[in-house]
Parts: structure tokens; C-alpha cells; sequence
């Protein structure tokens, strides 16, 4: 059996949401032929821990955790957080607080730290590797960012050790999401696409999980053309299997959201939407598990909504895929065109009715219409025909079986093989 090291800087006991790609690859690669082990971190004190993903990992499972430089440690004690509390993505990059020290975090994060905040890794993370490297022999590194200072790691690895790479762009890297509206200097651009050029031209192939994502890349370094791939986030068919899928008896329905939201994912106009409806009779509540960004928030109370919005924060895995199972409607917003957040095929799964929002997003569309499972709109889109067409939709499960992640492991393994 061949041999795979997976390097990924969030792991279990984190409850990241990244992990769930890598961690079921991980189960399923050894029926295709790869034994794979990981390279992490011992201790990520920025994401809350889920003991549920910590069962889900293999019992023969080899994991290596070496030791890093925390920049959050020091961003806490600056804002004057205690050091136990748990630091929430939606809030760390937001520019609603006007706060000077966040302030001057943010311009620290966005301009020091190249190419992420985990960059502290790089350097116990090779000398550890290293040592590993002596006395395990691996046909193939494959590295799962972001956070993209993993891709870093492994090419060096590559360099060094004359292995194969394999990197897995979950999101962008010199242009993701969340650095929307921020400022960066010429300098730190200029750097960054040194470093995100140098790791494809390393990479034996490239893996994206959306398919506008990887034209955006081909386009960008053309000479990526031929090494790329598509595997989608995909779904585990035996989470649902385990879940407890029963709706509770209740006199309203419930709009849910899991994940983070972030301020600029912001559909101010369905929440007025909701508003007029529940002030003609209906009886919607909206229900957000996971991190809520400022504006978000404020949006929700200008509209009135107060009253019927819960917000669960974060939740262990089974009960989060409980909340989904249960919920009426779904709500998932993409930040920008090459992005298909990694809960729409959870979403799917669940067969409920599917309101997504993202402005010129094609592929969730596409996705969302063969599956049967849902609408999307423009973020300044009341969606007020949403409720009335979600009545009539019945998702197609067959489908969405296509993008169970046992399936998506195979095509990884294929992949794999060509390396």
C-alpha cells in the first residue's frame, strides 16, 4: 500500500470546519489503495473543540503534532480577552468595530503575516517533519489549506525530501474572502503571490473544490493547465445514516443558518421579507448555529426580528446536522463566484427547501438545479417568492449521493495514482 502524509495545520480535537474534508478522505483512502497519515499542530487555541470529529478519527491512525507560534495568544491579551475565551471568526476581521486595537490588529494580520497568521508553523513544523521524514518514507505529500501556510510547509517538505505534492485549495489564498474591503500593502501582495505561485509550481497536482476557483487559478498560472482537478466538499452519507433527523412537532417554522456569517454575507432585505410575512400571520423564526458577524446582528434587530432569531453559537457536529435535519429552510450565503460553501451539500443532503444567496454565482445555481433542492438570489434580492416556491420543491437525493465523500475519496485516489 502506498503511503500519503496529509498536512493540515486544524485537526481533532478543533471543531474547524475544514477538517471534515481531509479527516473522511482519510477514513475511506485505505479501501483505494494509500495509507495516509498527518502532520498538525499540538494545540489550536483560535477554533472551539468538538470531541465528536475527535471519534471520528481512524484508532490506527498515525498523527504528528508539533509545537507553533501562536499569534493569538498575543492578539488576546492586546484586546484584553481572557486567555480561555474563544476567538469567533465572523468577529476577528470585521470592520464594524471601530475599536483602535482592533483596528490595528486587523492592519497586523493583513500586512505581517504572509501568508496567514499561521506562519508561526513553518518553522517547528519542518524541524519536526524532518525528524519524521528519517524514518517513514511517503509517496505523496498532500497539503489542505487554508490556512495556506500548510502549502508552504509541504513544498519545502517536497523540496527537501523529493516527494510529491498534492495541494487542496479549499478557498483562494492572495485574494480569499474575508480580506474583502481590507488594506494590504504592495509589498505584502507582491510576496504573497511569490509564495502562492512557488507551492503550484511544486505541486504535481492541484486540487480545487470548486470548479470556478480552478479557472480562476488556470487563468491566473497557466501553466497549471493539466495538473488540476475538481473534487467538490461533498457530504458523508454516514453522518446522516447516525443522525437524528426527526422534526419536532411546532405551531412556527425555522430558518436556519450554520456556520460563520460574515458581515459582508449580509442579505439585509430577506430579513425585512420575513418581517412583513410574520407581520401577515406566518410564523417564521430565524436560528443561527455557529459565528455571527456584527452587521448581521444589527441587521436582523433594525428589521425587527429580535424576538423570533436565536443564535446557538457553536455546536458538536452531530447536533449541528440535528439543527440542520430539523430547520423548515436553509440559508447559505457565498461571499463571491468561485465560492460553494461547504455546507450546501450537507444541506442538501437533508432534503429541506435551500435559499442561497450570492451575487453572479453560477455554479451554486447549477448545483442547486440538478439537485432540485433550492433557490439562489442576488444579495439586494428580497426573495419574497421563496417561501411560496419552497413548498413545491422535492430535492433529488440520488443526486446529491454523487457528492458523498466516500466517492469524491476515489476520485482523490485516482489522482493520487497519477503522482
Amino acid at each position: 500500500m502506498k503511503k500519503i502524509l496529509f498536512i493540515s495545520f486544524y485537526w481533532p480535537p478543533s471543531g474547524k470546519a475544514s477538517i471534515h474534508w481531509p479527516l473522511k478522505m482519510i477514513k475511506h483512502l485505505p479501501e483505494f489503495g494509500w495509507e495516509p497519515s498527518v502532520l498538525t499542530v499540538k494545540e489550536d487555541t483560535f477554533t472551539a473543540s468538538d470531541s465528536a470529529l475527535a471519534k471520528e478519527t481512524p484508532e490506527d491512525l498515525k498523527v504528528w503534532r508539533t509545537a507553533f507560534w501562536d499569534p493569538f495568544v498575543f492578539y488576546k491579551k492586546f484586546l484584553g480577552k481572557k486567555e480561555s475565551e474563544t476567538l469567533v471568526a465572523s468577529e476577528a476581521l470585521t470592520q464594524t468595530d471601530k475599536n483602535l486595537k482592533q483596528r490595528i490588529s486587523i492592519w497586523i494580520r493583513m500586512n505581517l503575516f504572509i501568508p496567514d497568521a499561521r506562519m508561526g508553523w513553518l518553522i517547528p513544523g519542518f524541524r519536526e517533519a524532518k525528524k519524521i521524514f528519517k524514518k517513514e518514507k511517503f509517496d505523496a505529500i498532500l497539503t489542505n489549506g487554508p490556512p495556506h501556510t500548510t502549502h508552504i510547509l509541504g513544498k519545502m517538505l517536497s523540496e527537501k525530501f523529493d516527494v510529491p505534492l498534492v495541494s487542496v485549495f479549499i478557498d483562494p489564498w492572495v485574494d480569499i474572502a474575508y480580506y474583502k474591503n481590507q488594506k494590504r500593502n504592495p509589498m505584502t501582495l507582491k510576496i504573497d503571490n511569490m509564495l502562492e505561485k512557488s507551492a503550484l509550481q511544486k505541486s504535481s497536482q492541484a486540487i480545487f473544490v470548486t470548479e470556478e476557483m480552478k479557472k480562476y487559478f488556470e487563468e491566473k498560472y497557466p501553466f497549471i493547465k493539466g495538473k488540476t482537478n475538481l473534487l467538490y466538499w461533498g457530504y458523508s452519507e454516514e453522518d446522516f445514516e447516525n443522525a437524528d433527523c426527526e422534526k419536532e412537532e411546532r405551531d412556527y417554522k425555522i430558518l436556519l443558518h450554520a456556520g460563520n456569517i460574515f458581515d459582508y454575507q449580509n442579505p439585509e432585505k430577506l430579513w425585512r421579507t420575513i418581517k412583513e410575512l410574520n407581520d401577515k400571520g406566518e410564523k417564521i423564526k430565524l436560528r443561527f448555529v455557529g459565528t455571527v458577524g456584527p452587521a448581521i446582528k444589527n441587521a436582523v434587530a433594525e428589521a425587527g426580528l429580535s424576538g423570533v432569531t436565536e443564535y446557538l453559537g457553536f455546536l458538536l457536529y452531530p447536533e449541528v446536522l440535528k439543527q440542520m435535519c430539523g430547520a423548515d429552510y436553509l440559508l447559505v450565503c457565498a461571499t463571491e463566484p468561485r465560492h460553494v460553501p461547504g455546507k450546501l451539500f450537507e444541506y442538501m443532503r437533508t432534503g429541506n427547501p435551500i435559499i442561497a444567496f450570492g451575487d453572479g454565482n453560477d455554479e451554486v445555481k447549477e448545483i442547486l438545479q440538478k439537485t432540485n433542492s433550492g433557490f439562489l438570489y442576488r444579495y439586494d434580492d428580497a426573495a419574497n417568492d421563496f417561501f411560496a416556491k419552497a413548498e413545491k420543491l422535492k430535492t433529488d437525493l440520488n443526486a446529491v449521493k454523487k457528492f458523498d465523500r466516500k466517492v469524491i475519496t476515489e476520485k482523490l485516489a485516482e489522482i493520487l495514482n497519477k503522482v
